[in-house]
């Protein structure tokens, strides 16, 4: 393991001894990949572009996330400006390294649009969008070869399995009561939730060796802190909130993205107000902290923000006449 280590750390000096004037290119590539990218796009798609794919995205998303929270907890691998103070640690983090959720997340969702809309050009540029998200977490410092490329291997796994079973489990669903499939999402989340649970209480007594902390300070102030419940209770509720918004929506006839290019723009905006208050204002009201109460008003502050994207903002839409009501296809 430590000649692994050994030979990631040299192969990312020699990244970053190719210059400072890839930082920011890297770094655009970094946020293509990065959660709160997607978590922009993700509306935009499914309220005022196409709503199958949005779908497609915002689940594809969720179950990548979870299987890369439990994977970094499992393999508890660092990343390399923790372990070595040569490698520059160009983009803070603070959980652990393997497998990369950049990675991971890239090929799950660029390969999903690649996937849908069979365009020869799409998978040209999701392709190269792929290669460059993952190179740039190895020039920014934050992850080895070897978890970049496991998170290529999962994403290209998770694709596959999306593409092969996706419209057989939605047609299944559909036949599902309203009851039915908010039992199902809340099942599937809790599922997660006491995996993930599991996992860090078999990680509660980590110790991150002194110098992997003192390293990773050099990057900036925030501490690693890779055994944070936090983004378990994240990633739960808002799968919780997307499949009761999804079911919801879906009861009253679905939500259709079509309509004149100034209603699809209204609706990102409108939707997009409502996502901030959810998430900032519930964020600033909520109390903070590492107790039960804590974690379960966080899980809480997801699902509605969840609920919101998949079927409390189409609901709004359709009631003031921005947006019209019909079957989603391969949705539910």
């Amino acid at each position: 393991m430590q000649t692994l280590l050994d030979g990631g750390i040299a192969f990312v000096i020699a990244l970053q001894g190719l210059g400072d004037w890839l930082i920011a290119p890297m770094r655009f590539f970094s946020q293509l990949g990065s959660e709160n990218f997607f978590f922009i796009v993700l509306p935009l798609i499914y309220w005022s572009m196409d709503a199958a794919l949005g779908l497609r995205i915002a689940f594809i998303l969720m179950t990548s996330n979870m299987l890369n929270i439990l994977g970094k907890l499992m393999f508890a691998g660092p990343r390399p400006y923790w372990v070595s103070s040569h490698v520059r640690g160009l983009w803070a983090e603070s959980g652990f390294g393997i497998p990369s959720g950049h990675a991971q997340n890239a090929v799950s969702v660029w390969g999903v649009i690649a996937v849908y809309l069979k365009k020869t050009w799409v998978w040209v540029v999701c392709g190269i969008l792929i290669f460059m998200i993952g190179f740039s977490r190895l020039f920014l410092g934050v992850h080895f070869p070897h978890d970049v490329l496991a998170g290529w291997l999962i994403g290209a796994a998770l694709l596959w399995a999306f593409n092969r079973f996706w419209d057989p489990v939605a047609a299944r669903l559909a036949q599902k009561s309203f009851g039915q499939q908010v039992l199902l999402a809340f099942t599937g989340s809790m599922i997660f939730l006491s995996m993930g649970m599991g996992i860090i209480s078999l990680r509660s007594g980590f110790e991150l060796p002194a110098q992997w902390v003192e390293n990773a300070l050099l990057a900036g102030p925030e501490s690693p802190d890779p055994v944070n419940p936090e983004g378990t209770f994240t990633v739960s509720g808002t799968f919780f909130g997307l499949g009761v918004g999804l079911a919801w929506i879906h009861s009253m006839g679905g939500h259709q993205a079509s309509g004149p290019v100034g209603k699809r723009a209204l609706r990102y905006v409108i939707g997009l107000a409502g996502v901030l208050i959810l998430w900032m204002g519930l964020g600033a009201v909520f109390p903070r902290g590492d107790d039960a109460l804590a974690y379960a008003l966080r899980f809480l502050r997801y699902s509605l923000v969840g609920w919101w994207v998949a079927g409390g903002a189409p609901w709004v839409f359709q009631h003031f006449k921005l947006s019209a009501s019909g079957s989603m296809k391969g949705s539910i």
